[in-house]
């Protein structure tokens, strides 16, 4: 084994929020930081840099790490497919690049739970840092960020204005920035997409901060447990292609890997529930008994419609002699289907009168799809595709380890439909998604309900349904979630209760579920970790009579 490293800071994993923080922590040129990530893909990987190529990436092993949920009575018994990024940009380079920061009042609650600092008022201005934005308002929306965010086209796809038309008929008006003042309505997905390349954290963070001598990245690399010292952690043991290594920190380790592998590596360190890490034979280190607990994702049931008449989906342009000109059009403008989200128009909305907020979307794919010899392919079909949720699902699972092997995948249990705001929730959303299709000028061409079929009308057959055949929206938090009550992991400043030298940053330190996907929140995640842990480093120089910012 070579001998140890030692760094400044050590980041685990480099996806949408570890990759901010390397890059952030790096800029100054004061600190060395080392970044592990397990995957050994770039963001010149091509599938990556092609918005379409999700639909690859969504299965693959050598970027993904194709977690599965264990199965439950919510999922009607299934295992359902967890698509984890595994490769530098993480999920922020294979997922669908959609852009949606949530709603004022999801950041106001993670303030009013105990976590100072993270008020809407707070986190905005972190998100205008971060994002190069050209629409809506100064007030709310980033210019010269690193992160590009675009607006979907709004006239391209002639059945997104039917659409648009017919949300006007039932209630819900076209909102031209859903980041803006208001979610509610319907509007253009905004995307990390700029002329026609994905923009993950990769290519936005780390790409720009890659050739800084004082940035060590090292991909390939399986976290295997924390280092501490009595509650002081001082490092990461890890390998590379098998290969036993370690590295120290002196100052900070942060943990982001995400809200399936953050808790993981928590568990293997001996940090968790003593009695269950006792009973697989992990020596506990220290008792914290939210490690892996608090786990929230959107359950979604995907809604089906027949669209007749051509050149209204993309499933007339994705395939034979239309799908080259596609590639064409690609290769020239880098616009078109191949250019685009898979979900470029959404609808945000209150499921019952009373709420101040909307509680529920629908997500609409202008195309249908199916699945090929495990690969998802568009169908010959002419149809759409509905995602619809309820936003601020109150149903928690758990995720944790079967066992000391770090190879070994961890239990996933979601708990979907446990409570009575996600069932009424999802029934909600299921018939706001066929009021619109009812509505003029979509009624006038949609077919066919595929699915679940116009005969399903009952609660409990809609429920019945939604059970047997609902996925996630790749969105898991909050297992490691941010507070400081008895089953808080972080506190407010993302610092692991009980161990000095640690922090956790990523979507599981969130309290809870924001409105919408979780993304952006991940990034920002990212920003303000580095931010405090920067002030840290500061505020530890001054009582040192150093001068601020001096590094190695």
């Amino acid at each position: 084994m070579p001998s140890d490293s030692t760094y400044d800071y050590i980041v685990v994993g480099a996806g949408s929020a570890g990759a901010v923080v390397a890059s952030r922590l790096t800029e100054s040129g004061a600190h060395r930081v080392l970044l592990l990530e397990a995957g050994t893909q770039g963001s010149n990987f091509f599938w990556s840099r092609l918005p379409v190529g999700v639909a690859r990436m969504i299965d693959d092993p050598a970027v993904n790490w194709c977690y599965a949920s264990e199965p439950d009575e919510g999922s009607g018994g299934r295992r359902i497919d967890v698509p984890r990024g595994k490769m530098l940009g993480g999920s922020s380079s294979i997922n669908g690049m959609v852009y949606i920061r949530g709603q004022a009042r999801d950041y106001d609650q993670w303030a009013q739970l105990g976590n100072r600092g993270w008020s809407y008022q707070d986190v905005l201005p972190v998100f205008k840092r971060m994002e190069r934005y050209e629409g809506g308002s100064d007030e709310f929306r980033g210019r010269e960020g690193l992160l590009r965010v675009n607006d979907t086209p709004r006239h391209k796809v002639p059945l997104l204005e039917k659409m648009i038309e017919a949300a006007a008929r039932i209630g819900l008006p076209f909102n031209p920035d859903q980041n803006g003042e208001t979610q509610e309505g319907i509007g253009m997905s905004q995307v990390t997409i700029a002329r026609g390349r994905r923009q993950s954290t990769a290519y936005c963070y780390l790409d720009p901060a890659r050739s800084r001598a004082n940035l060590t990245i090292e991909q390939g690399a399986m976290a295997g447990s924390l280092i501490l010292e009595g509650t002081r952690c001082v490092g990461v043991r890890y390998s590379v292609g098998g290969e036993k290594r370690e590295a120290r920190a002196t100052r900070e380790t942060i943990v982001s890997g995400g809200s399936i592998n953050s808790p993981k590596l928590l568990e293997l360190s001996g940090i968790g529930q003593a009695e269950r890490l006792r009973a697989l034979g992990i020596a506990p280190v220290h008792d914290l008994r939210g490690v892996g607990e608090n786990l929230r994702d959107h359950y979604s049931p995907r809604v089906k419609f027949e669209i007749k008449g051509k050149n209204l989906t993309f499933n007339d342009n994705a395939r034979g002699w239309r799908l080259v000109r596609e590639a064409a059009r690609y290769a020239l403008f880098r616009e078109g289907f191949l250019a685009s989200t898979s979900v470029p128009i959404r609808l945000y909305f209150r499921t019952r009168v009373g709420l101040e907020t909307p509680d529920a979307t629908v997500s609409i794919a202008p195309f249908l799809y199916e699945l090929v010899d495990g690969v998802r392919r568009v169908s010959k079909r002419r149809g759409i595709t509905m995602n619809v949720n309820v936003l601020r699902s109150e149903s928690t699972g758990s995720i944790h380890v079967k066992s000391a092997d770090p190879a070994e995948p961890p239990a996933i249990r979601f708990n979907f439909l446990s409570t009575e705001h996600d069932r009424s929730g999802v029934l909600a959303a299921i018939r706001k998604g066929r009021e619109l299709m009812a509505a003029s000028p979509m009624s006038e061409v949609v077919g066919e309900e595929i699915a679940p079929g116009a005969h399903i009308q009952k609660d409990d057959d809609l429920l019945d349904w939604v059970r047997n055949n609902a996925e996630t929206t790749y969105h898991p938090v909050g297992t490691c979630k941010m507070g400081s009550d008895t089953m808080a992991v972080v506190d407010a400043e993302l610092r692991v209760h009980g161990i000095a030298g640690l922090r956790v940053a990523d979507a599981s330190i969130m309290p809870t579920l924001t409105s919408g996907n979780t993304n952006a929140p991940s990034i920002m995640i990212g920003e303000k970790c580095a931010e405090m842990v920067l002030a840290t480093a500061a505020g530890k120089a001054v009582s040192r009579g150093e001068a601020v910012g001096a590094g190695r």
